[in-house]
């Protein structure tokens, strides 16, 4: 797929006199004092290495479908989006680069846990599960093969890893981390918000295998914070092809993975580049999971 003469690639954001608090995988983080103004890029990383060839409209896809997400489903619990078209000066000098890939909100004091919620085994549950029977300590019924179906989501949280990959923990371990009281309240609402994206992604001709949230404390409150429901933090895949019994097509970052393995990479930095066919794939994929789900082509 070319990239139309619109489209902005930013893969690092670079405002004059301006330093990010913090730079991700993806995202460039402003501090704003009580708010932050969080940017996706078009950075791409894989094996956890960030890859030098940035994906067009990347940045502005997740950031789009979040904002989709956290509105269709913010009456499970609050968010922590306050704009996505209002930027405070001096940011407001940068609305070219700003504009569809950025979010000014609210600083919250982030959980030291991801809240995972599966609905099928794939990934390292399926890893877990071929070596132990178990997700997470989890007891699951034997048979099952890789991408079946779960007889109901399950909860798995994991600990958030500076670099390097999470690491997948008991419900036990997460209430020692943050309560127990904490803990089963993430896990409630982090099954609510699984159970009504799937049902409404399934009619449209996509499964939510899993996905990731991330949750921050303001107030005491809890609220819902980062991305929501975007090909990087879950794992979409066709209804159509879906097919249990091995790894399934899916919409993300899978065209880059498949290339990555076929040439031996080595999975350290510093990353390969990509071919233009491999970037084009990928771009594809993610603009379609976003018509998909949100019923309309990208801004």
């Amino acid at each position: 797929m070319a990239v139309g003469p619109a489209t902005r690639i930013i893969r690092e954001t670079q405002f004059a006199g301006l330093t990010p608090a913090a730079r991700g995988k993806v995202r460039d983080i402003y501090d704003l004092g009580d708010k932050l103004l969080i940017v996706a890029t078009d950075r791409l990383s894989a094996f956890d290495v960030i890859l030098p060839t940035p994906i067009p409209d990347k940045g502005r896809v997740l950031t789009q479908l979040s904002l989709f997400w956290f509105n269709l489903l913010k009456d499970v619990i609050p968010n922590h989006v306050l704009s996505s078209t209002d930027f405070p000066a001096p940011f407001d000098k940068f609305t070219d680069d700003l504009a569809g890939r950025s979010m000014v909100v609210r600083k919250t004091k982030p959980l030291p846990i991801e809240c995972v919620v599966r609905g099928y085994v794939s990934g390292s549950g399926w890893k877990d599960y071929r070596a132990t029977g178990k997700i997470c300590g989890i007891a699951l019924p034997s048979g099952l093969r890789e991408s079946d179906r779960l007889p109901a989501p399950i909860f798995t949280p994991a600990t958030k890893a500076a670099s390097g990959h999470d690491e997948n923990i008991s419900f036990e371990k997460a209430a020692s981390l943050i309560g127990n009281a904490l803990a089963e309240k993430v896990r409630t609402v982090s099954l609510e918000i699984y159970n009504r994206a799937a049902a409404y992604a399934e009619p449209r001709g996509i499964i939510l295998a899993d996905t990731k949230f991330e949750f921050g404390l303001l107030n005491n409150d809890l609220i819902w914070i980062d991305e929501a429901l975007t090909p990087d933090s879950s794992r979409f895949w066709s209804a159509k092809l879906y097919s249990p019994g091995g790894p399934q097509p899916s919409f993300d970052k899978q065209f880059v993975r498949d290339y990555l393995e076929r040439m031996q990479w080595p999975k350290t930095p510093p990353g390969p580049e990509l071919p233009p066919e491999v970037v084009g794939a990928t771009r594809a994929k993610y603009r379609e999971a976003f018509r998909i789900l949100t019923g309309r082509e990208l801004d």
